[in-house]
């Protein structure tokens, strides 16, 4: 199978899988949604899910260890811009400042 073929291949299992996800939850009562435990779980699952990838992408490399770099210290900036109940789009602006400021000067 050539490169172009196989990236077609998985756009379109992709696509099924997706269309398939789409359609169970679609299928599910009504009466099932509006439990208790399933509306808390609901809430819940986002949130784990992106403080997952925001520590993978912060600490993870692909030799499967952790490392402290510069986004580390990006990943900080935001927490204590949060801290301080600043706006979202200045929380962004610290982290990314922070960040593009520490690989300038010491090429982290």
């Amino acid at each position: 199978m050539t490169g172009a073929a196989g990236a077609w291949t998985a756009i379109g299992v992709t696509a099924a899988g997706c269309y398939a996800v789409k359609m169970l939850g679609l299928s599910i009562p009504a009466g099932l949604l509006e439990r208790p435990l399933v509306k808390r779980l609901a809430a819940l699952v986002p949130i784990a899910l992106l403080a997952a990838l925001t520590a993978l992408q912060t600490f993870g490399t692909d030799q499967l260890r952790l490392t402290v770099d510069a986004r580390t210290a990006g990943l900080a900036a935001a927490f204590v811009a949060l801290l301080l109940r600043a706006p979202f789009l200045v929380v962004i602006a610290a982290a990314v400042a922070v960040t593009a400021a520490l690989r300038a000067l010491a090429g982290l």
